[in-house]
């Protein structure tokens, strides 16, 4: 995701009493001398006191020899390209505003408002995958040499390159101010907001290899546009079905069966029946109130810790991006359903309830062209940041794993209640809804002395049942309100949880933390899971814990109601002269900042580490980094001595062995102001799919109006005609065919 709003504040607001909750009496002077030792099987015994000999002899295993990083690091860069090791080379599959049939012309990069996004690549390029077909057209497991990319659009609210002059307020054109996030007051044109609306959601575009090249197939009957403005399918559990339904009713929809669309789609996940999940992100970004009363206090509390904004907008603060604000046409609900004021005397009069149709795991089949995309409220409804499937196992629940991303925020997991079957491969969302709409959600407590549990998020939980502090009447409630319930429950509140990965080599699950500020991470406000608190005294001098960590855990029955788990954190990013706070010996070939995208091949055992980073981007753009992956328990317990603005503590964590330049080496960097995200390879691991997103993300207003924007790529490498930056897809290979990475 694009990093967030610096004012934005953590909509947590139980996150500062954890430490409360952990009971961690990890303080005592004996230990305060301890700063690294190796586990042995004796040790791992009392750092772990619930793990068996089986267990301290695994985690003294050593880094996967089944692969090799075989590529020279890349060093950094702040060049505006992609710049990959020697012996490889990168094509552009599509980029923004690319079209996808013949029914609209080629695109100009000029902002045009005819500009019909429908019919083009949505902006913002984040998840994505790939989806063989048959030569008749139907779903394959094998790579036939055709596929369908499916790729999210996040769409951040940064649509001001898409618009000849940016965004135009009240008549006036160009008054966004450096990253065009918020609108500044009076009416909006039609034209602009049409196309900012669709060029978020999803592409589905039929690709097909020609050698060692892959090419869009324009015109293709499988090339479509999922937008904020296609109609879903609500789902749920059975006997919670007309309780979710009623926070789903609105003037569109007043029996709440169906909703509109899905946006600010991030990170993404693929089942194993063949499916792809997109998940919605940071909705709450894209609504305000006009006019009226208030919500009742009830919906004023879920509104807070959703991020909704209730306050009136302002010559000074317009959180939005005014797409209410669009009148006379002949379908004003499009526009009025960003607007959460309380017009009608119930929910079917007016769109209060439009902010409860999105934050959820959608579920879209890439090969029925003519299936609606399905919400799958039963995995709860939060700030989706990615869905990665655990190990499936015929004969057992399947495990689905989710980050909340959100300062302070939870990672949850979803163990469906039908038991995995092979034979429901190519399914298509007839499998969703056989494994996706009943189940039982979770959220992690990680524990003080590395062990972890998964605590149930559910209306039979008496900590949710009882919360004082927001009144659960049923499932459907919590399911709705999942951030509330965690709080309940006492979660662990983390560093920004993103993608999560499954390592296929042992079935332990990667989350990248991204970062955190100082207002949430201070030398008092740490815990074991999230340990740092500092300033990074280089370049742009943030504190609390900017650059970020990853976090890792294995499941001792992933899918039991008890199930228990052990961590450690696997890296912490860091400039490799941070000093003390550079605890994984980072290196100038591998140092890096704000981890978010996490993908392991199956080719190769890679996990390759994806980065949105605003921290050291005053030294190199955001990167690609390959990684030899390791076990849970193979490094040591570490003390660390957080000191920020005058305030010093000791914190306790579990770290996770030092890698060094050869098992993690920096493969790519991308262009100005982008993100690297989105990843995907062919199942022989010589072709490795990425999304640039938001090329020039820093460009300011005042330099827009004049053409002068921080990145000119891809068209600076002879991609489309010169102009304005656009996010893209890119494939990557080597010059000899080979194995990426190795």
């Amino acid at each position: 995701m694009s990093h967030p709003h610096d004012d934005q504040p953590a909509s947590n607001p139980t996150a500062s009493h954890f430490q409360d909750v952990l009971h961690d009496g990890l303080r005592s002077p004996e230990r305060r001398d301890l700063i690294r030792g190796v586990f042995c099987a004796g040790t791992l015994a009392s750092v772990f006191p619930w793990a068996s000999e089986a267990h301290a002899s695994e985690a003294l295993g050593s880094a996967s020899t089944s692969a090799r990083l075989g590529f020279t690091a890349v060093d950094k860069s702040l060049e505006d390209n992609v710049i990959l090791p020697p012996g490889y080379r990168y094509q552009v599959v599509h980029a923004t505003g690319d079209a996808i049939n013949f029914q609209v012309p080629g695109f100009t990069s000029l902002g045009l408002e005819s500009d019909d996004f429908t019919n083009r690549i949505g902006d913002q390029h984040d998840g994505l995958d790939l989806f063989f077909l048959t030569e008749d057209g139907k779903y394959s497991t094998k790579d036939t040499g055709r596929a369908l990319l499916v790729v999210n659009h996040e769409s951040s609210a940064e649509s001001a390159f898409l618009h000849v002059s940016g965004q135009t307020s009240n008549g006036v054109k160009g008054l966004k101010f450096d990253q065009f996030r918020e609108w500044n007051g009076g009416s909006r044109p039609l034209e602009e907001v049409v196309k900012e609306i669709n060029i978020h959601g999803v592409s589905i575009t039929e690709i097909r290899r020609e050698g060692n090249v892959w090419r869009m197939v324009r015109g293709s009957p499988f090339n479509r546009r999922i937008t904020p403005e296609t109609e879903a399918t609500v789902t749920g559990p059975v006997g919670e079905l007309a309780n979710i339904r009623r926070f789903f009713v609105t003037q569109k929809f007043p029996k709440g069966d169906k909703s509109r669309g899905t946006i600010n789609n991030c990170g993404s996940g693929r089942t194993p029946w063949g499916t792809y999940l997109t998940c919605e992100e940071n909705f709450y970004t894209y609504f305000s109130r006009s006019e009226g009363a208030r919500p009742d206090a009830r919906m004023t509390t879920a509104f807070k810790r959703y991020g909704i904004p209730l306050d009136l907008p302002t010559a000074a603060k317009n959180n939005s991006q005014g797409w209410h604000t669009v009148r006379g046409t002949s379908d004003d609900s499009r526009f009025a359903r960003w607007d959460v004021a309380l017009k009608g005397a119930s929910a079917q009069e007016d769109f209060r309830n439009e902010p409860n149709t999105f934050g959820y795991v959608t579920e879209i089949d890439p090969v029925a062209t003519s299936s609606a995309p399905t919400k799958r409220v039963a995995m709860g409804r939060f700030v989706h940041e990615a869905a990665v499937f655990g190990e499936a196992i015929p004969g057992k629940p399947l495990v689905v794993y989710m980050g909340c991303d959100g300062r302070n925020e939870y990672i949850y997991k979803f163990v469906t209640k039908a038991v995995w079957d092979p034979k429901d491969v190519g399914s298509g969302i007839a499998a969703g809804n056989k494994y996706l709409t009943e189940g039982r959600l979770y959220a992690a407590r990680f524990h003080a002395d590395g062990s972890g549990e998964w605590l149930p998020i559910d209306i039979s939980n008496p900590a949710i049942k009882g919360y004082e502090k927001f009144a659960f009447q049923n499932q459907a409630d919590v399911l709705v309100h999942a951030r509330i319930a965690a709080d309940a429950a006492g979660a662990t509140p983390m560093d920004r949880p993103e993608w999560g990965a499954m390592n296929p080599a042992n079935g332990e699950i990667y989350f990248s933390l991204t970062n955190n500020n100082a207002a949430s991470r201070t030398p008092g406000k740490t815990n074991p899971a999230n340990p740092r608190a500092y300033l990074d005294t280089d370049g742009k001098k943030l504190s609390g814990n900017p650059n970020g960590h990853i976090i890792r855990f294995k499941e001792a029955d992933a899918a039991s109601p008890k199930g228990r788990f052990r961590w450690d954190v696997f890296l912490f990013g860091a400039e490799e002269d941070l000093g003390a706070m550079n605890l994984s010996k980072l290196s100038a070939k591998n140092s890096f900042s704000s981890p978010d995208g996490l993908w392991f091949s199956k080719a190769t055992g890679i996990c390759w580490i994806e980065t949105d980073d605003g921290a050291m981007t005053d030294e190199s753009n955001c990167m690609l980094l390959a990684a030899i992956p390791g076990r849970v328990g193979d490094g040591s317990k570490i003390v660390i001595k957080n000191e920020l603005n005058g305030q010093s503590a000791e914190q306790e964590t579990f770290m996770g062995a030092v890698l060094g330049d050869y098992n993690l080496r920096r493969f790519l960097t991308a262009p100005k102001g982008s993100e690297v995200t989105g990843i995907c390879e062919t199942p022989d691991g010589r072709a490795l799919f990425i999304n640039i997103q938001h090329p020039g993300e820093d460009t300011k207003a005042a330099d827009l109006l004049n053409e002068k924007t921080q990145s000119a790529w891809p068209g600076n490498v002879g991609y489309g005609k010169p102009g304005r930056p656009r996010s893209a897809t890119i494939v990557i290979t080597r010059d000899d065919g080979g194995v990426i990475g190795t």
